[in-house]
């Protein structure tokens, strides 16, 4: 088990507190993967008895490596240092097709091959939201810290092109979701929402921000800039501190987050009216979700990830997700603080029973699980 640090900002961060400096040699992994051999130059964060690693590379991609799967592993004298916003940019677009070209903001790099003016948006929504989220937490008494490398966004310029690249990623699910977080790249991948690209006359890579906020505040576009917003508000989550890449965050928590910061006020030049507003969509699933919920609904849902995994049950666990995350913040915010340190603090690729995550919810929040439960759904039904 890997030792815990409080405010696990990144596995980086926990790796240079952790080892002394002699360690921190650049480790050279060369395995197999799709059958084909990979290198990897990065730092081994962990190795399992098994012989498998968890490998962080200079990008800040983590590599799980299995142990058929490992080829060799050696050491240098060289330190250990994650590649500059400038070495990262030139590595995305040699690994991205043709075309693509970088917008940098303050915390991000936007890879795109749609219109810049579409690239620019995009990097506003993502900085806007990065002040507002940390912000929040900050005024919560939880103070994040900043990215060890910027966050990574790639952006397709049609859905077409975005499928082809995130099968490999996601699989099937790339032809029904419009954009996601992942948690071993570290990056975003999305297309272009506004379909501007089509527009566009060959060679023209300029666009209009201001066109592309015109069509993306409309009403009907509030939804699919929310899903975005929400895999965003995941990435910034696992990279200041919230949550820990690849540690056992329950998904009620991490997901409940995310929707409670998903929907943004787009006619607003701030961006959101106010973090924690009412999110309709979700009460309306969970308002539905009361009249068939059953006595164990609560239990379930914080202690194993299965109702999220359950296609057909999903929409009801990310519903109650964001209503239990809105009932904590308001009803017991302190209490709410001290359960996020705890998870906070979680190492990588260790992974909790039921018992434990049960265990953990209710030195938070209470062992009266019932009655918690007959207060959430009280304080729910009164919400509007």
């Amino acid at each position: 088990m890997l030792p815990k640090r409080r405010r696990y900002v990144l596995i980086l961060t926990w790796l240079w507190l952790s080892c002394p400096a002699e360690a921190l040699a650049l480790d050279h992994v060369s395995l197999r993967r799709d059958g084909k051999p990979v290198s990897v130059s990065g730092r081994v964060l962990t190795q399992a008895e098994d012989g498998g690693l968890l490998v962080l590379a200079r990008d800040g991609v983590l590599w799980r490596v299995d142990p058929k799967d490992l080829i060799a592993h050696t050491k240098d004298a060289a330190p250990f240092e994650l590649l500059s916003a400038e070495e990262l940019g030139r590595k995305l677009l040699a690994e991205l097709p043709r075309g693509f070209e970088i917008h940098r903001t303050s915390h991000y790099l936007i890879c795109y091959n749609t219109s810049r003016g579409y690239a620019q948006w995009c990097g506003s929504l993502f900085e806007r939201l990065y002040m507002a989220f940390t912000n929040f937490w900050s005024r919560k008494g939880f103070t994040l810290a900043e990215p060890d490398y910027p966050l990574v966004a790639i952006v397709f310029a049609d859905r077409r092109s975005y499928a082809s690249h995130a099968q490999a990623e996601i699989g099937d699910a790339a032809g029904s979701i419009i954009g996601y977080f992942n948690l071993d790249t570290n990056r975003i991948t999305m297309y272009d929402l506004t379909g501007s690209e089509a527009s566009r006359r060959p060679g023209d890579r300029g666009g209009s921000m201001a066109q592309v906020n015109r069509i993306l505040a409309q009403p009907d576009a509030e939804r699919t800039v929310a899903t975005i917003v929400h895999e965003a508000t995941h990435q910034i989550a696992y990279n200041c501190g919230l949550h820990a890449r690849l540690s056992d965050c329950p998904l009620w928590f991490s997901e409940g987050i995310a929707i409670y910061f998903e929907t943004p006020d787009l006619a607003s030049a701030k961006g959101w009216r106010g973090i924690g507003a009412v999110n309709q969509t979700r009460l309306a699933q969970f308002a539905d979700y009361l009249q068939r919920r059953p006595a164990d609904s609560l239990l379930t849902l914080v202690s194993d990830d299965r109702r999220f995994r359950d296609t057909k049950r999903a929409p009801d666990a990310y519903a109650e997700a964001w209503a239990l995350t809105y009932y904590l913040l308001r009803q017991q915010p302190k209490q709410y603080l001290a359960y996020l340190t705890l998870l906070a603090d979680k190492g990588p690729l260790v992974w909790d029973d039921p018992a434990t995550r049960l265990k953990e919810f209710q030195a938070a929040f209470g062992d009266d699980l019932k009655r918690l439960d007959a207060d959430f759904v009280r304080y729910m039904g009164r919400v509007r």
